[in-house]
């Protein structure tokens, strides 16, 4: 492959941030200095941040694609292509698409999309359509009937990374103000009181009958084939006693301070969405990101169903009080990168595959993503 310098560059490391020259050679960083270069076809950066590529472990973006109304579902084909391109144009180098399995939806929805996102995003893959690197997430909804049936069907899917056990039984971790859950779940049509009665009524005998058993399954599971697992919207310290107890490394999207508190002393990476980052707080009434960051409790950001809130957060994080720039793009680069095992990538350093971004601040303060690196090949 052809060598690459990039000069003038406003390069962030892990652990700083200079001006300086890269090469780039067959998909790797083989050097980088500070200061300048006279070497001849050196592409001159004009002061513009370079960064690792970002590394988004947990996105819902694909399913706005394949559902983008009620009762809509889209071409699967067509809705990867459309997701990988705005990773691409976002930043994002790695994304783990998360794929919901066990449906408790009305409509059936989710029990077509979660085969069909699956197969598209093997289809793709095989055909090289892909801008970015994408693999797998299977978020596992333990209180649905056909759950385990489904993570049976993909256990030892070659693109599997991550497995994230989830309860979104009204009443409990995320869902705790059933105000706000009616609200989430009257987006696509009302219940009257008697319906929505009946509806919670029904998701807390699913909750009974399958949450524990499907819980214990996923886990043995998980750890006979060395899957990385996560725990979501942990609420209680008994939730974080729970997940350490079966090995489990992240707690996605904790809704209170006492549970993240509890993971960071049990050594659990934890994750926060950007959206509530860029927000300012939580869709559902739960902790900010914020307020977690300024505890130092906050390890790695998703863009959960906004890829463009990646970017957005890192920024806005590293203006925080204790915070950096580097230390605010680890949160999306290395620190999930290791997390799912992968070695390879998320950082500006020699021997790195060169997986980089060019961007720069708009006349508005915002960051803005101008070019996206893979493997030392242009993706946008």
């Amino acid at each position: 492959m052809k060598q690459r310098i990039f000069r003038n560059a406003r390069i962030v490391t892990a652990d700083d941030e200079f001006t300086g020259c890269l090469t780039v050679e067959d998909g790797i960083i083989r050097s980088m200095d500070s200061g300048n270069t006279s070497v001849p076809g050196a592409e001159d950066w004009a002061g513009d941040w370079l960064l690792p590529g970002l590394v988004e472990v947990h996105t819902d973006n694909l399913e706005k694609h394949l559902s983008p109304r009620p009762g809509v579902l889209w071409n699967a084909h067509s809705a990867m292509t459309v997701h990988d391109a705005q990773c691409a144009a976002a930043g994002i180098t790695t994304v783990l698409d998360s794929v919901v399995i066990g449906d408790l939806d009305d409509d059936g929805t989710r029990s077509q999309t979660q085969h069909t996102s699956i197969a598209a995003l093997h289809q793709c893959h095989e055909e090289g359509l892909m801008r970015v690197e994408h693999l797998l997430h299977l978020r596992c909804e333990l209180s649905a009937p056909d759950m385990l049936e489904v993570f049976h069907e993909y256990a030892d899917d070659s693109l599997l990374a991550l497995v994230s056990m989830m309860d979104h039984t009204p009443g409990q971790r995320q869902w705790r103000d059933l105000k706000s859950y009616r609200r989430y779940t009257e987006r696509n049509g009302s219940y009257n009181d008697t319906e929505f009665a009946a509806m919670i009524a029904q998701r807390k005998a699913d909750q009974q009958a399958f949450s524990l058993p499907h819980r214990v399954e996923i886990v043995r599971e998980c750890q006979a084939r060395g899957l990385p697992l996560a725990s979501h919207d942990d609420t209680l310290l008994s939730d974080i006693v729970q997940a350490v107890a079966e090995g489990v490394a992240m707690s996605e999207f904790p809704t209170t301070v006492a549970a993240a508190q509890a993971a960071r002393a049990a050594g659990m990476a934890i994750i926060m969405g950007g959206p509530n980052m860029v927000k300012g707080g939580s869709h559902s009434g739960n902790v900010s990101a914020a307020e977690l960051a300024q505890l130092d409790l906050l390890d790695i950001f998703s863009s959960d169903y906004v890829p463009s809130s990646l970017l957005l957060a890192t920024f806005m994080l590293g203006q925080l009080e204790g915070w950096t720039l580097p230390k605010a793009v680890r949160t999306v680069t290395v620190n999930p990168a290791r997390a799912i095992r992968l070695q390879d990538r998320g950082d500006v350093a020699v021997g790195q595959r060169a997986d980089l971004l060019r961007v720069r601040m708009n006349r508005v303060g915002m960051p803005v993503v101008l070019e996206t690196w893979l493997a030392g090949k242009r993706a946008f």
